[in-house]
């Protein structure tokens, strides 16, 4: 279980350091997919991951007080999953105005979005367990390095709701243009 915790803590900073380029930088900076009509559609999924991540840090990972919280947090990736999926299949015609997709940058959400669920993963093997041919959900995880990940999810959570509001704002043309001009500024 130590090692499984310890795991997870690093895949989960890993994917966060990469989503935070990806999603933030590339998306919102370099490419400003909200300004580009063939791109909204993509912006709109990335709205909806970027919202739903901070609800699985914490619905999965953090809320141990009941198991209704986990079975929600189980849900959300669900949907999370099939969100990625229509981002995948939407990226190609959204990436046009660039000459689409690069394959560097086709790469990075491979990797993006496997340190993403490989986190879950490896989270799911500490969180459930078979015992005569039921699964149980383990109320509460009590182990010191388990300190450790609740450390980074209480430190991850703040930042991860913020891109999430700052996704969603950005769908909208009026706080768009602020946005645009507030980071056009030099």
């Amino acid at each position: 279980m130590e090692t499984a915790i310890i795991i997870t803590s690093v895949l989960l900073i890993l994917f966060s350091i990469l989503a935070l380029y990806d999603g933030f930088y590339l998306h919102i900076f370099k490419y400003k997919l909200h300004n580009h009509p063939e791109s909204k559609t993509e912006h709109y999924i990335h709205t909806i991951r970027a919202i739903f991540f901070p609800a699985i840090l914490y619905f999965l990972f953090l809320s141990q007080s009941c198991s209704l919280s986990f079975i929600i947090g189980l849900v959300i990736v669900a949907l999370d999953l099939l969100v990625l999926a229509l981002d995948a299949y939407t990226e190609k015609d959204s990436r046009e105005f660039m000459g689409g997709l690069p394959p560097w940058e086709y790469m990075l959400h491979l990797f993006v979005n496997g340190f993403h669920f490989a986190s879950i993963a490896v989270f799911l093997s500490i969180k459930l367990q078979l015992d005569n041919s039921q699964i149980i959900i383990l109320p509460t995880i009590e182990n010191q390095n388990y300190e450790l990940l609740h450390t980074i999810l209480i430190n991850l959570l703040p930042g991860s709701v913020l891109v999430g509001l700052l996704h969603f704002f950005l769908c909208f043309s009026k706080t768009s243009i602020f946005w645009n001009n507030l980071t056009s500024r030099k």
